[in-house]
């Protein structure tokens, strides 16, 4: 055992001490740059630390890196600079959480017009909350980008938005987004662009914004996101405070997010047509959970599990063109009577809302202190089929519109249990007008089904 111990001792010795096994780089590829394929930093005077170089000596490189096609790499370290200008055809690298780009504070900080194509990756962006001029939308505002690719970054202290992206294709992904005073991402007439994978935190009056100056085809697809802690510092009934906003845009798909503690709703979609809502995870929203509202032409809110929201799922605005909608799958807990805003004709406390044309089914609704649902409100209502629901723990199970003009519902097959006052209860607006009338010898109204429902 002595002897084999020191055998390897000395093998080990001669292996650190012979100088004929050790690798000596050649000088060209001491530079991170030069080993990475790209140019090195410092020959245009861009080091860590300097601080009175400003944005010429940055600009310059990014310049001759963009004419030979070459990246753009930094080592670690903290570069003051703003007032930068990406041009076309431009990838920066850095060394994640240990290259940082602190803006100086000179209007704009990151900016690009008309690029056909702009990489950012592995850099920490810090605005250090300064002030950005009114041209300058966000931190980083980018407008007509053919190919735009920002990754594994780290974006935080931006006094508007973080990323403006604008007229864009593309990705945001697997970022950490922290501390903007508007949303971490304003994604506005852009197509076939992918955001997913990113953490969002702690903003003033939005997440991830997906949005169109004139509705349209957008086909974005908003995956993966951790979004957590957003607030609605500008105030009002929904414009801000939510975790992922569509505005306008048709053909959005928003999957398995992880979405927390927003001021208001998780999920909105205001006006986006074939919208999809799928797999999230929403926790202790202020008000809706999600949202699909006004002018929107289809939308399939599935297999979300919402808890310790004010309202579980809205699919409304039947008098404003809000139609077509397929609820089913969810898990909905947990609701409030509270708000941030007094009711003032809004009602709190909602499992599911559903107005036109639309199917409602499998949902587990458990908690709700106002309705399990509520289907129909006053005239508007038409085509809506309820079956196949458990709803649990709530004064009236379904609250369906009896109100003169209202359309064709079917609520057939659903199981209740723990109702204190009706299964299902006719209402005119929102006063109940009606006993029970799943029970034997209820009342009946022409455009409503009620049938082989179960009361436990």
């Amino acid at each position: 055992m002595t002897s084999t111990a020191l055998t390897r001792r000395s093998l080990l010795a001669g292996l650190l001490a012979a100088p004929s096994l050790a690798y000596a780089a050649p000088k060209a590829l001491l530079s991170n740059a030069d080993f990475r394929g790209g140019l090195d930093a410092s020959q245009f005077g861009v080091r860590p630390g300097d601080l009175d170089r400003g944005a010429k000596a940055f600009n310059r490189m990014l310049k001759e890196a963009a004419s030979r096609n070459l990246p753009v790499f930094l080592p670690p370290g903290h570069y003051q600079v703003g007032n930068i200008e990406l041009p076309e055809n431009i990838q920066i690298m850095g060394v994640p959480g240990a290259t940082r780009l602190i803006y100086s504070g000179d209007g704009s900080f990151i900016r690009s017009v008309g690029a056909k194509r702009i990489t950012l990756s592995n850099l920490v962006i810090d605005g250090a909350n300064r002030w950005l001029a009114d041209d300058q939308s966000g931190l980083m505002t980018f407008q007509q980008t053919g190919k735009l690719s920002i990754e594994n970054c780290e974006i935080l202290g931006a006094q508007k938005f973080a990323i403006w992206a604008e007229r864009c294709k593309g990705r945001i992904n697997d970022n950490a987004i922290s501390g903007a005073a508007e949303s971490a991402v304003f994604a506005v007439e852009c197509s076939d662009f992918s955001i997913r994978d990113n953490e969002v935190s702690d903003c003033g009056n939005g997440g991830i914004l997906v949005h169109r100056w004139a509705k349209g085809f957008d086909g974005t697809v908003v995956t993966g996101n951790r979004i957590s802690r957003i607030r609605a510092n500008a105030g009002g009934t929904g414009e801000c405070g939510n975790g992922i906003n569509v505005y306008r845009a048709d053909d959005v798909q928003i999957s398995n997010n992880y979405v927390t503690d927003c001021a208001f709703t998780a999920i909105r979609s205001n006006a986006g047509s074939n919208v999809q809502i799928t797999g999230n995870h929403c926790l202790r929203s202020g008000e809706t959970a999600i949202y699909s509202e006004f002018g929107f032409d289809g939308a399939m809110i599935s297999s979300n599990l919402i808890d310790g929201a004010a309202n579980g799922i809205l699919s409304v605005n039947f008098n404003e063109g809000g139609r077509l909608a397929v609820i089913n799958g969810n898990i909905i807990r947990n609701l409030k009577l509270t708000a941030p805003y007094e009711e003032d004709g809004a009602f709190f406390g909602i499992g599911i809302e559903a107005e036109s044309d639309a199917v409602v089914s499998a949902n587990l609704i458990e908690d709700a202190p106002r309705w399990g649902m509520l289907i129909g409100w006053g005239p508007y209502l038409r085509d809506v089929n309820v079956t196949g629901n458990v709803i649990r723990k709530a004064p009236v199970g379904i609250a369906a519109t009896v109100v003169e003009g209202a359309g064709h519902a079917a609520i057939r097959q659903n199981l209740f249990s723990g109702i204190s006052e009706a299964a299902v209860a006719g209402y005119r607006w929102a006063d109940k007008v009606t006993g029970d009338l799943t029970q034997p010898g209820a009342e009946t109204f022409a455009h409503l089904d009620v049938g082989e429902n179960r009361i436990s």
